[in-house]
C-alpha cells in the first residue's frame, strides 16, 4: 500500500483545522525523522505532539475520505490522533525496522497514543504482520483503546481468525459498546458466537440485568429450536427496545416458528415490514438510554 496519498489526505485535513505553528511544527518533525538514521526523532515527536495538537475534532470535507483505504472511517479521528497518526506514517516502511517501532511504543504508550496507534491498523502496508498486537489490543478494559480496534475499523474483519473475530465481539457486548460501528458484522456471524452470545444473555438475565437489543442481531442466521424461547422472552420484554430488536431477529430470519411468534405482536411485524427501524436504530437508542 503507498502512503503518500494517505499522508496528503490527513496533511490536508490537519492544514485546515490546526493552528499555524502547530502545523509548522509537524513540517519540522517529519523532517526531522525523514533525515535521521535513528527512531529517536520519531519517539520524541510522537510523544510531544499532544502539546501542538488537542482532542477537538477534525472538520472532513464530504468525498474527502475517499482517499483513504476502503473501510477506513476517520470520522471519530480527533486532531491530536490524526496528527499522530501521520507522523507513524513517516516511518520507513521499506524495511523491517517500522515493526520494531511500533512494538515499542504499543508496550509503552499512553492511552491516546494507543488509540492513535490502534485506529491507523489498516493504513500500514503490511499490515497482517501486526494481527497478534491487534489481537492481544482487544483485551483491554480501556474503551477510548477498544473502540479504536473495534468500532469503525475494517482491520479485525479483514485480518482477524474467527475465534479472535468472536472474542472481539463478544467483548464489545461485555463492555456495551455500540455493535452497528463494528464493521462487517453481518457478514462474519458465525454459529459459534450466536451460541456464545446467548449464553452472555442467559448469564445477565439470571443475575437480574438487562441485555443489550443489538445481541439478537447475531442470532439471525441460525435461528432455530434452541433459541426460540429465547425469542420468546425478547418479544415479550417490558424494554420497547428490547422488544423491538426481538422483533426484528424473527423478522430477518427464515425460521418459520419464529415468525408465527412475531405474528402475534402485529405492530411490531408491521414495523419490520415497513423498515420503521434498523439494527443501527436500535443500538443508537440503546447507548442514549445509558447515558
Amino acid at each position: 500500500m503507498a502512503t503518500a496519498p494517505i499522508q496528503e489526505f490527513l496533511k490536508k485535513a490537519l492544514e485546515a483545522s490546526a493552528e499555524p505553528a502547530s502545523f509548522t511544527w509537524l513540517a519540522e518533525q517529519t523532517d526531522k525523522i525523514k533525515a535521521s538514521t535513528s527512531p529517536n526523532p520519531f519517539f520524541l515527536a510522537f510523544s510531544r505532539a499532544s502539546r501542538y495538537f488537542n482532542k477537538e475534532a477534525v472538520s472532513w470535507t464530504e468525498g474527502a475520505t475517499r482517499s483513504l483505504p476502503e473501510g477506513v472511517d476517520p470520522t471519530a479521528w480527533d486532531s491530536l490522533q490524526v496528527a499522530r497518526i501521520y507522523l507513524v506514517l513517516q516511518l520507513p516502511f521499506q524495511n523491517e525496522s517500522w515493526q520494531a517501532i511500533l512494538q515499542q511504543l504499543f508496550e509503552t504508550g499512553d492511552m491516546y497514543e494507543q488509540q492513535a496507534l490502534y485506529a491507523a491498523l489498516p493504513l500500514f502496508p503490511n499490515a497482517e504482520g501486526l494481527l497478534p498486537r491487534a489481537i492481544e489490543g482487544c483485551r483491554t478494559n480501556m474503551s477510548v483503546v477498544f473502540d479504536a480496534i473495534a468500532l469503525r475499523n475494517p482491520y479485525p474483519s479483514r485480518f482477524f481468525p474467527e475465534a479472535n473475530w468472536n472474542q472481539l465481539v463478544l467483548k464489545a457486548i461485555f463492555m456495551q459498546r455500540p455493535l452497528y460501528l463494528i464493521q462487517d458484522l453481518d457478514r462474519r456471524r458465525n454459529a459459534a458466537l450466536a451460541a456464545m452470545a446467548t449464553d452472555f444473555a442467559h448469564e445477565r438475565w439470571a443475575a437480574g440485568r438487562a441485555v443489550m437489543p443489538e445481541v439478537w442481531r447475531l442470532l439471525v442466521p441460525f435461528m432455530g429450536p434452541q433459541y426460540l424461547e429465547d425469542l420468546k422472552k425478547v418479544l415479550a420484554a417490558s424494554d420497547a427496545t428490547e422488544q423491538k430488536a426481538g422483533a426484528l431477529a424473527a423478522y430477518q430470519c427464515s425460521y418459520a416458528p419464529a415468525k408465527e411468534l412475531l405474528a402475534a405482536y402485529p405492530l411490531l411485524q408491521e414495523a419490520c415490514a415497513t423498515h420503521a427501524y434498523s439494527w443501527e436504530d436500535l443500538g443508537i437508542e440503546f447507548q442514549k438510554n445509558r447515558v
